[in-house]
């Protein structure tokens, strides 16, 4: 199969961009963020933006080599699954960053690993590697949550 590196790297582009909106909540006044109760396992401030371009990227990759693959339906579904779980990666920035709402950030990143998993599952019938790709995203969300859910706790 022979690369389309212009759609690639516009998808790589695309993925960055759209993931970038969360970081509009995340850098906002942080006086917030800062002044909470955080778990002694919170990883430092500077890690989450190198982390999340790493995962961005490869979500890019993902999405290229299903919107390269053969048309079907589970590719249909595959790419509608990505939106959404696309549109509760961002919410979540808002929900936790913007509203200040760490119950509510909580409720909507479990729903963000379900939709990741079906996303993760469904691509990888589309393209083997696909799926694979989408394997650090589901880890980093997963580590996220239990963070999420501790500074909940902690700040009730």
């Amino acid at each position: 199969m022979e690369i389309n590196w212009g759609l690639l790297i516009s998808f790589i582009v695309v993925c960055n961009l759209i993931g970038a909106l969360g970081a509009i909540w995340t850098s906002s006044d942080g006086s917030w963020y800062r002044g909470i109760k955080k778990p002694s396992f919170n990883p430092p401030s500077w890690i989450f933006g190198p982390v999340w371009t790493l995962l961005f990227t490869l979500m890019g990759i993902s999405l290229y080599l299903v919107w390269t693959s053969p048309s079907s339906k589970i590719k249909l579904i595959a790419l509608i699954l990505f939106i959404i779980q696309f549109v509760f990666n961002v919410a979540w920035s808002y929900l936790f960053f913007g509203l200040n709402k760490p119950l509510w950030s909580f409720i909507d990143i479990i729903l963000l690993l379900v939709l990741i998993l079906g996303t993760a599952i469904y691509f990888f019938r589309v393209n083997k590697t696909a799926g694979y790709l989408l394997i650090p995203y589901f880890l980093w969300v997963s580590f996220a949550s239990f963070l999420n859910y501790s500074i909940w706790r902690l700040n009730a």
